[in-house]
């Protein structure tokens, strides 16, 4: 089984001491999002659990539970989503010079092949255009030379959701002949700095500039972090068509990370997040901000 951490909110960020105690504890009690009456308990002993993947913006305050983590025997890598927008679109973020300096920092502890790129996602407007974001992702390029192996790179999906946090950006939808070439610009860039890329759930081929689909939970990957290979593990049926990830379990919630990027599908409600958050967050429960209110149907490892 492969443990995400999580789709739905940063973990690492903000939840790190819960997390460890979790795995800790050998389970996990994850609501359904969909069937708020449906709760699965996930057993997180190192013993079934294949890998731990890591979704995050700021690292840095879960680094030094990184090799207790470790030593319990868990196999893990990190998808850090480093992107260069101001405080308007990632008001909750913390500076770029020091998410550079986590991920470096990231990189010598874990190993640099545990530490994949995000670029995600990629927003066009007319000040953020193709010459734009060719000269961000430059300078992020040349920041991280040397501290990963692979960047990911996504364009933005027009969400319902979103929509109304985003009014006033003045985002465009790109074509496929401007996603085109933007993308053969990061590629000659990528190259420049040896870091293989790759797009996340995009349909179009751009195979003809050395980019290829990625699969951000990949079995590949995680047959050679951990040294045995992952079985069993076909498409997670749950994403989206294009999306390439292999199978695994989310123990996040939704709604409960704060860095309130505007451009966020896993927030929906601002009132929900803070009372969640700032409430309901206790580092020793079984459940990430959220607790049992006695009439759920709870199923999975005894």
């Amino acid at each position: 089984m492969i443990v995400s951490a999580s789709r739905r909110t940063d973990i690492p960020a903000f939840y790190g001491e819960w997390l460890l105690n979790r795995l800790k504890a050998g389970e996990v009690l994850v609501r359904n999002p969909m069937q708020p009456k449906q709760v699965s308990r996930i057993a997180l002993g190192a013993d079934c659990v294949d890998a731990l993947v890591f979704w995050t913006k700021n690292p840095a305050p879960f680094l030094h539970f990184l090799p207790e983590i470790d030593a319990m025997g868990y196999s893990s890598y990190f998808l850090f989503t480093l992107t260069p927008y101001d405080l308007e679109l990632e008001p909750g973020v913390p500076p770029r010079e020091d998410r550079v300096s986590a991920f470096r920092k990231l990189s010598r502890l874990a190993g640099r092949e545990r530490v994949v790129w995000r670029y995600d996602p990629v927003i066009l407007t007319e000040t953020m255009n193709a010459v734009w974001h060719a000269s961000a992702f430059a300078l992020l390029a040349e920041a991280l030379a040397g501290y990963t192996e692979r960047c990911i790179i996504s364009f933005l999906d027009d969400y319902r959701k979103i929509r109304g946090r985003m009014r006033g950006i003045g985002y465009a939808t790109p074509g496929r002949v401007e996603m085109a070439d933007l993308a053969g610009r990061f590629a000659g860039t990528a190259r420049m700095f040896d870091i293989a890329l790759y797009t996340c759930a995009q349909d179009i081929d751009l195979s003809h500039c050395g980019i290829m689909h990625s699969r951000c939970i990949d079995a590949e990957l995680i047959g050679r972090i951990s040294g045995r290979q992952v079985t069993g593990t076909g498409k997670d049926r749950s994403q989206r068509k294009a999306c390439g990830c292999i199978a695994s379990r989310d123990i996040g919630s939704y709604d409960t990370c704060t860095h309130g990027c505007r451009y966020c599908y896993a927030v929906s409600n601002r009132k929900k997040l803070l009372s969640g958050a700032a409430s309901l967050y206790d580092p020793s429960s079984p459940m990430l901000c959220d607790r049992l209110r006695g009439d759920e149907s709870i199923t999975g490892h005894p």
